[in-house]
Formats: C-alpha cells, sequence, structure tokens
C-alpha cells in the first residue's frame, strides 16, 4: 500500500475537470473552479495530517485522443498515486456536430492505449474513471435521443474499461438523473454538458462516496 503521506491525487479531463483553472503556481486559482477544486477541499482539510498534493490537468476542449497526446506530460512525468478521468462529451460532440475531428470515433481505442501506457509506466497507480454524463437542456435537447443513445454507449465503454484495467467506476449519470428530479436539468448542467456549482457538487459529492470507499489513503480517519 502507498504510503498516505504526500500522495499525490491528479485529475484529468476536459473543461469539466479544467473549471479554469490557474496556469502558473497561484494557490488560489490552480485547481479551477469545479469538482477538482471541491474534492481537495474536503480531502484537504479532513486528511490535513497526510499531506496529500492535488494537481489539474484536465484542459478545455479536450477529447481522450488529446488526452493521450500530452500523458506523458502531463500525467507520468507527475508520478501521481492516484489518476482521475473525466472525459468523453468532447468526442461526442464532435461526432454530433459532424466536425472533421469527430470524421471517426477513437474514443474506445485512446482510451485503451491511454490505460495501457498508465498501467506500463505507472503499475502502482490507483486509477478512477468518472461515468461522462448529460442533462436534456441548451446544446443537447436538439436530437436529444441521439446524444443520449451515444452517451450510453460511451457509459458502458467507461465501465467495462473500468472492470478491466481494475479502476474504480463512479457512476455520474444516475447521480445527475436524482438531482433533476429535484430542479431542472439546466440547473445542474446549464447547456446539457457543463455543469453549474451545483452540478460540480453533485460529481464531487458522488466521486467522495466511491472514491474513499475503495482507496483506503483516502478515506476519513
Amino acid at each position: 500500500m502507498t504510503n498516505a503521506k504526500n500522495y499525490t491525487v491528479l485529475f484529468q479531463g476536459d473543461s469539466i475537470t479544467d473549471g479554469a483553472r490557474g496556469r502558473n503556481e497561484d494557490l488560489n486559482h490552480i485547481l479551477g473552479h469545479g469538482y477538482a477544486y471541491l474534492i481537495a477541499a474536503k480531502l484537504g482539510e479532513s486528511l490535513a495530517e497526510n499531506g496529500l498534493r492535488f494537481v489539474n490537468r484536465g484542459i478545455s476542449g479536450n477529447r481522450v485522443s488529446d488526452l493521450y497526446a500530452r500523458w506523458n506530460e502531463d500525467a507520468i512525468a507527475i508520478r501521481p498515486d492516484l489518476i482521475s478521468i473525466l472525459i468523453g462529451v468532447n468526442d461526442l460532440w464532435r461526432i454530433m456536430a459532424g466536425e472533421p475531428s469527430g470524421a471517426t470515433d477513437r474514443f474506445e481505442r485512446a482510451y485503451r492505449h491511454l490505460l495501457d501506457e498508465t498501467k506500463l509506466a505507472l503499475p502502482d497507480a490507483r486509477l478512477v474513471l468518472c461515468e461522462p454524463f448529460l442533462l436534456k437542456a441548451g446544446a443537447t435537447v436538439e436530437r436529444w435521443e441521439e446524444w443520449q443513445a451515444r452517451m450510453a454507449a460511451y457509459q458502458g465503454t467507461v465501465r467495462e474499461l473500468a472492470k478491466q484495467y481494475g479502476a474504480v467506476f463512479v457512476p455520474l449519470q444516475e447521480a445527475f438523473d436524482r438531482a433533476a428530479e429535484r430542479a431542472e436539468p439546466a440547473y445542474w448542467i446549464w447547456d446539457g454538458v457543463h455543469p453549474t456549482a451545483a452540478g460540480h457538487q453533485v460529481i464531487a459529492k458522488q466521486w467522495l462516496a466511491v472514491v474513499q470507499e475503495a482507496v483506503p489513503e483516502l478515506a476519513d480517519k
């Protein structure tokens, strides 16, 4: 078991993870203003004695193939103890928009390459695969059934990859579906893709519930 002291948690993904994070060492902004910040705030306080380190390398607009292209410098070189990945909506968006970058669907192939390389370079790192999600609001209202069906396929892929690679799977779609019973979908995900502040809390709450149970180093004392 990795020593909990100096345990490094890396958050990876697209704009949902990026959260307008700072690109320097300014601690006011380095984690962005999304779920990564909320998780770091909770664990950083409750496990202060462990000296946890949190790193955010999400980049707005990224697909899983973009993650793979920068994986050496933005994941492997950091040598994290845990890597949390939330990716997929941009892969789907490019396809739905008919953009040249979405001409072929590389989601599963690129995701496998990324996980294979991580297992080879960082065999002891814990992997957390977060389920991509949507709600019916904004951009997804038009052709909603197609958005939903295609995203369901991505969600199944991530769940299966988590099984195959021994990763922790964080289900998020059901959490947002439950939230949408309390307030309209746009309250949680304003454009169908990007969470509001309340939506980021949905992610953080679910992540903590699942990961703290599965990863002893991050469990509350």
